[in-house]
């Protein structure tokens, strides 16, 4: 099922001097939206999200929020066991750039980003940084579902029954809203959060080059 982009109103030119009615206006906005996601949206729980049903999502304000180096907190020790059944530990990848996305499958906006996460890990894929999911409320079999259907290659830590990434993340920072990326420094420090979806690859690619152009 292909994913969705945020539908954003298209500024018109010049206003007509004959002004629609508001239902009139209300019902063309429904037609062209609707027109819009039936053509790009067959997927119902993205669908639901963008129609503002918010399905399997828990609600955030989209802040992003970086942290200056003087003010980071101690780096955050967690690991796992992958979909795979491979454990992980946050020492396996010491010393790299980390980013670390919060989601389940159920959740729309996760469903949305998940093309634009793996572009950004496709982009740095080649350098020094590493991608881990961590999955708050899935089994591996569904986990590694969505991988499969959403084309995700990077794998995902299933935290569902011990809740321990998410309490070694919230020592640190705080994990309120589902889907949530944090960016780890070299030292494993958060240096920066996105609450809620990414919108897009360009600001979660910046955050990433900034924090490989830090000092060790």
């Amino acid at each position: 099922m292909p994913l969705d982009s945020t539908v954003r109103p298209i500024r018109s030119g010049r206003p007509s001097r004959i002004r629609p009615s508001r239902r009139a206006v209300g019902a063309a906005l429904a037609a062209v939206l609707a027109i819009g996601l039936s053509a790009c949206a067959p997927d119902p729980v993205s669908e639901s999200f963008l129609n503002g049903e918010n399905t399997g999502y828990v609600a955030a304000d989209g802040a992003i929020v970086e942290i200056p180096v003087a003010e980071r907190g101690e780096p955050v020790a967690f690991g796992g066991v992958t979909e795979d059944g491979e454990k992980f530990d946050s020492a396996d990848i010491a010393g790299q750039v980390a980013v670390v996305n919060f989601w389940y499958a159920g959740c729309a906006p996760c469903r949305l980003e998940a093309a634009d996460l793996e572009a950004v890990w496709q982009e740095y894929s080649d350098d020094d940084v590493s991608f881990i999911g961590i999955n708050t409320r899935d089994q591996a079999d569904t986990a590694t579902a969505f991988s499969e259907e959403y084309g995700v290659t990077y794998p995902s830590l299933i935290d569902v029954d011990t809740a321990e990434a998410k309490l070694a993340f919230a020592k640190a920072t705080p994990i309120a809203a589902t889907p949530t990326t944090l960016v780890l420094d070299k030292q494993g420090r958060v240096a920066a959060r996105i609450i809620g979806p990414i919108d897009g690859t360009s600001i979660l690619s910046t955050l990433v080059k900034d924090a490989l152009a830090e000092d060790s």
